[in-house]
Formats: C-alpha cells, structure tokens, sequence
C-alpha cells in the first residue's frame, strides 16, 4: 500500500481501519476486499495494495507499483490528464480492476520569467547567459565545499534571502551584463506569478502520464485485452497522442512466447530420441500419443480451479508431459521386450499392460501424494506458482493414467507392432 510515511497514522486511516481481526477467519481476497472498501473512505489517498516483492517487480517492469500501467505519451501535458482522466474512468468499469488511480497530477503556484528578447538585445544578454544567471541567483550553484570535522557541506553561492521573498524583489534584482551594466531582471524579463505543473513525467524524451490498476477475480491478461479495447473504442485521441500499456502481463506474455517455443523444441528433440531408441516412427508416435491424453486432465484442472492460463500452469504442462512420455516408454518398451521373447503379439499386450500397471500406478501416485499439498494450499501466501503447476501436473496425471492404460495397447495392438 503506497501512503506517505509518517510516525503516527492519520486520524482518519486509523479511523477508517477495523480495530482488530483474525486473520485466519477471513479468505484472503475478501481480506483485501474489506480493506479496500475501508480505505476508500479516507480522503486525499492513493491506495494501491500489494506485497513489497510485487511492488518491486512492477515498478521494474512498468514505472508503477501495479499490476497494469496504462502510458499516455503527448506534448501537451493538460492533454494528457484529459486523456487520462477518461481512461481512468474506462479502466474502472473493466471487470477485474481495482486500486485505479491516475498519476496525481495539480497545478502550483510558481513564480515565471518570460525573456524580452528586444530589451535583452540592447544589453547584449543572450537567452542562455540570462537563464544562468537567474538560476545562480535563485536557485544558488555549489562552486566549493567546506569540510568539518568529518563532514562535508557545499559552499553554496545565490542571492540573499531578501533579494527572493516576493515578486517584487526578484523583478528587481541586478545582474551584470556582458556590457559591464547593471540591470534588474524586470528590465530583461516578464516575471509574474502563474500556476504550472507540480511534476512532469517523461520516457524516451516524451511527455507522459500514468493510469494504474491492479488486477483481482482474473487473470491479468484478459483484463488488459478487455481494458484496451474499451479504451479504443470509448477513448479519443488526438493526432500526436498514444497509449501503451505496460506490467505484469508484458513479462508474463514473453514467458509465455518463450515457454511455448521451448516446449516445441523439447517436442520435437523428444520425438527424435523416441525414434532412434525405437526406431520405429510408429512407436515414437504411440509413445507421443501419451501427450494429449495428459493434456485433456491439466486443461480440466486449469478450467475448473478458474481457468487462468499463466507462466506456473504452462511449467505445470511441461512437467506433466515428462511424466506421461516416460509412461509411454515404460508401456512400449516392455510390449517390445515380450515380443522379442516370442510371447505372441496379443499376448504380450495383455500380459505387458497388466506387468505395468503398478509401476506406472506407483510413480503416478507418489508424484500425485507429494504435488497434493501444494494444490489444496492454492490460497495460501507463497503458493502463487506452486499451486497452479501442481494442479495442472494432479488432473494430467489422473486422465494420463486412465487413458494410457486403455488407448495405448489398444493403439500398440493394432499399429504400434510393425516397425
């Protein structure tokens, strides 16, 4: 939760939080639920919940604490917060979203200096000379340090503080010319009070404003193709104007591109290796087919724990196709094995099956007794990645077992023989 820091909380947070709780009588997402709704109420906050490693990896990832970052880039930033602004209010009817906020954007008060090129032309001032000599003379430069002791302070050199306190004193404040003159800045300048931004956000030389949100009841990545679409199709942007959306999501996605055509490429060294140890390209495909047979159980499992698709339940499908492949070796392999003994080919199915089943049942269940605990601790912390790979590695497993003991003898019996 990003608040500012302070040694005692305000009243009205204090206020707006529950005085005491047990924890472990509430589920987790309704914990954040309650405490969102609670804060919501204090005026003057950002709330954005999250965990401290998150927070960390999302503002690597986008610049914002949250799980989505919506990026408007244009030159005119009172543009941008009107952009933003409606993105704001799009984002927030998207299923899913929640802590939304726009980057805090207000105007200040501020004192502006607008150059007189004529008068700065008499008096031989350039633009740049003129900008310098305003920024030593009000902000200061450090042309020294001074060391004490064993600290260290810079010797700072600028006008005196009565020389800065109003208007009128800067409007009247001198500065050498190149001439060899003394003239005020109000002679070479327009200096007057107006409002201007209280921070201007930039990325690859462009102006730029944010609209956050994290994600809550989906998966992030159907959050951001709903939020994009809305955005496109409610949202106007002017010529100069565009959006990119950056997070979780984007890292998720390159994992997921990396992960699928990794998964290829295993595929395809796994059918190689199955046809030099078979040498039959049959065989090699019988053994293959254990790989949808596992994969209608880890996408049951994936669609009935809320179907979310992310990097943990594609490492889960990976596993889970080792686990099936070595199960179809076990099964062909020892079908081989009894034929070469000269057990008849009908025979050596039956008899090779009923051989196999326990140990494929054995390496079946000690795999699914230790991945157990991890699935049913889906909800606790620490258990984000765990949980949806052992879950997809449990349904695999159940439907891999079923079917392989059923379609790959059958398979072997009528195809998988000739070599």
């Amino acid at each position: 939760m990003n608040t500012p820091r302070a040694s005692t909380p305000p009243a009205s947070l204090m206020a707006a939080c529950p005085a005491s709780f047990d924890i472990d009588a509430f589920d987790y997402d309704v914990v954040l639920e309650e405490l969102r709704a609670d804060l919501a109420a204090v005026p003057g906050t950002q709330i954005t919940i999250g965990q401290p490693i998150g927070h960390r990896i999302d503002h690597m990832l986008s610049g914002t604490r949250a799980s989505i970052a919506v990026k408007i880039f244009g030159p005119d930033l009172y543009e941008l917060r009107r952009i933003a602004k409606d993105i704001e209010t799009v984002a927030q009817g998207v299923q899913g979203t929640v802590d939304v906020a726009m980057e805090q954007q207000a105007d200040v008060p501020q004192i502006r200096i607008d150059m007189n090129r004529a008068a700065m032309a008499r008096y031989g001032v350039t633009p740049a000379f003129l900008a310098e000599a305003v920024d030593v003379a009000l902000a200061g430069e450090a042309v020294s340090q001074i060391l004490e002791q064993q600290r260290t302070f810079n010797l700072v050199v600028r006008f005196a503080n009565e020389h800065r306190k109003s208007l009128e004193t800067v409007r009247n404040a001198r500065i050498n010319t190149p001439v060899g003159s003394q003239v005020t800045i109000g002679q070479l300048a327009d200096v007057r009070f107006d409002l201007g931004p209280n921070s201007i956000s930039r990325e690859d030389v462009q102006r730029k404003i944010v609209v956050q949100s994290n994600v809550a009841g989906r998966d992030v990545g159907s959050v951001v193709e709903d939020l994009r679409q809305q955005v496109e199709e409610q949202v106007d942007l002017p010529a100069g104007y565009f959006i990119e959306y950056g997070g979780q999501f984007e890292s998720a996605e390159g994992a997921s591109r990396t992960i699928g055509l990794m998964s290829l490429l295993s595929v395809a060294a796994v059918f190689l290796l199955l046809l030099v140890e078979f040498s039959s390209v049959r065989q090699a495909l019988l053994v293959m087919v254990n790989l949808p047979l596992a994969l209608v159980g880890g996408v049951l499992a994936v669609w009935l724990t809320g179907g979310v698709l992310n990097v943990a339940t594609l490492v889960g499908f990976i596993t889970l196709f080792g686990i099936a492949i070595r199960n179809g070796i076990l099964m062909v392999s020892h079908f081989n094995h009894l034929q070469g003994e000269g057990v008849a080919l009908y025979d050596a199915v039956l008899r090779g099956s009923m051989e196999r089943l326990s140990p494929i049942m054995m390496t079946a269940l000690t795999a699914g007794l230790a991945l157990l605990p991890l699935a049913l601790a889906g909800g606790e912390p620490g258990n984000e990645i765990q949980s949806p790979m052992a879950v997809v590695v449990l349904g695999g497993l159940l439907t891999s077992l079923a079917l392989n003991m059923v379609v790959v003898p059958v398979l072997y019996l009528r195809h998988g023989a000739a070599r």
